[in-house]
């Protein structure tokens, strides 16, 4: 072994865990493919409440960069981080159109959304949450993490669609298109080729997906190779230090960051422990290894995002897809983030990677979360239930906190019921009424 790849192996702990650093940097580029499309989805949204869209690209850029490289370096954890889709479209179609604040105060808003997420995280507010989350539950945000990553990349390629009549919500898209076509084999491609334990096989099937899209999907062009970054508007004003801060504190938008905080909160939470789950990154007691930092790193990117012009960050989903190709180390999450600072220059690139190229990745590493539901304990029933309600309203609803919220009501008033009162603990009730008075309370997103 080099001394560059034994210093990279001692730093990150890979022998340790079980990785080598070809294994790290496969699932880093894994993760990084299946987290690309955010530096389109996320721009489009925020320029549709009047962010400027070459500004927040730069910004979705840097904060993916920042987050993941920090949580390499300093959590030693694969996970990658960037600017939240869900929180995006709050910060976009509720804060900013919806209420009619400006794009500084939004920025002020997620600044201090940030802030306040740190604050709690530091404290070990939010690792007592993530602590005093009940076995099942804890499970049944993985079963349902794991449901809504294949609705959403079902959706994303055309396989599942709306239904357009009466009845239920979805409905088999068009089977015969090109881009659910693609998903289908290339889902059953990474199945035979996971099976054969080939090295990189998620990488290689979305690299081949890739280019069979640019040979014969006229909607994936190349546009070029470099483009030099801005953080200027078309005014050529500054989107770094332009937040509003003091706009955000006021009665009519201190709720909204209050509501994004207490999303963030179990969106992010539930995640971090479904992924590190996936991953067997827990101790002996099921906590998360460097799960404090862990905790810390979303919540200081989206306080950097406030402060150059982008929206919440978080941990995403599709780390998963990661900690699928063998992902365990920081090492995984440094490749994300050193992958995201050359994004910057190589914006007409991410074009080239149409959704269909991430979706069987995000379908397989979906289906694997699914094998959650054998950890649940069904000699403990209202506990296994319990996590399992949390699983399926996380998918019908679309919605993490959701399903965690009814999870809870569903253990407390079902141990009530059933006499097991005495298997509560304080922390439980605790967060269970939490969730439901911010639910009731209508600050939900």
């Amino acid at each position: 072994m080099s001394t560059s790849k034994m210093n990279l192996d001692s730093f990150f702990k890979i022998s340790a865990r079980g990785s080598s650093v070809r294994q790290e940097v496969i699932a880093g580029l894994t993760t990084f493919l299946a987290m690309v499309y955010s530096v389109i989805v996320v721009p489009n949204m925020l320029s549709t409440a009047g962010f400027d869209a070459g500004a927040t690209f730069v910004a979705t850029c840097l904060v993916a960069a920042f987050g993941s490289l920090l949580m390499g370096f300093w959590a030693n954890l694969p996970l990658g981080v960037g600017c939240a889709i869900s929180l995006t479209a709050f910060t976009a179609f509720s804060l900013v159109l919806g209420q009619g604040v400006s794009v500084p105060v939004a920025l002020g808003a997620v600044f201090l959304m940030g802030l306040i997420f740190t604050l709690i995280s530091v404290t070990g507010v939010r690792k007592w949450i993530l602590n005093n989350l009940p076995f099942g539950i804890a499970h049944g945000t993985g079963i349902g993490i794991g449901l809504f990553l294949l609705l959403v990349a079902a959706s994303g390629t055309g396989l599942i669609v709306k239904n357009p009549g009466a009845g239920l919500p979805v409905a088999l898209g068009d089977i015969s298109s090109f881009s659910v076509l693609m998903s289908i084999v290339g889902l059953a491609a990474i199945l035979g080729l996971e099976k054969k334990k080939v090295p990189g096989g998620i990488l290689l099937v979305i690299i081949a997906l890739s280019v069979l899209g640019l040979i014969f999907d006229e909607n994936v062009t190349y546009q070029g190779l470099f483009a030099m970054p801005s953080l200027n508007d078309a005014n050529g004003d500054s989107l770094i230090f332009a937040m509003d801060i003091k706009g955000a504190l006021t009665a009519a938008v201190l709720p909204s960051v209050l509501a994004l905080v207490m999303t963030a909160i179990f969106d992010a939470t539930g995640t971090i422990r479904a992924i590190a789950g996936q991953a067997n990154l827990l101790d002996k007691r099921g906590n998360i290894i460097n799960g404090g930092k862990a905790l810390t790193v979303d919540s200081l990117s989206s306080s950097f995002s406030g402060i150059v012009g982008g929206a919440p960050a978080a941990v995403y989903i599709e780390s998963a897809a990661g900690t699928a190709a063998g992902g365990k180390t920081g090492l995984t999450a440094s490749v994300v983030g050193f992958l995201f600072l050359l994004m910057i220059f190589l914006s007409p690139l991410s074009y080239l990677v149409p959704v269909y190229a991430t979706a069987p990745a995000l379908m397989y590493v979906g289906l694997l979360m699914l094998s959650n539901v054998s950890k649940l304990d069904f000699d403990d029933f209202v506990d296994a239930l319990s996590g399992l309600v949390c699983a399926v309203f996380i998918v019908l609803s679309a919605n993490i906190v959701t399903g965690i919220m009814l999870g809870f009501v569903c253990l407390v008033i079902g141990r009530v019921f059933s006499g097991e009162v005495k298997k509560l603990n304080i922390g439980t009730i605790i967060i269970c009424i939490i969730l439901v008075v911010f639910y009731l309370g209508g600050w939900a997103i």
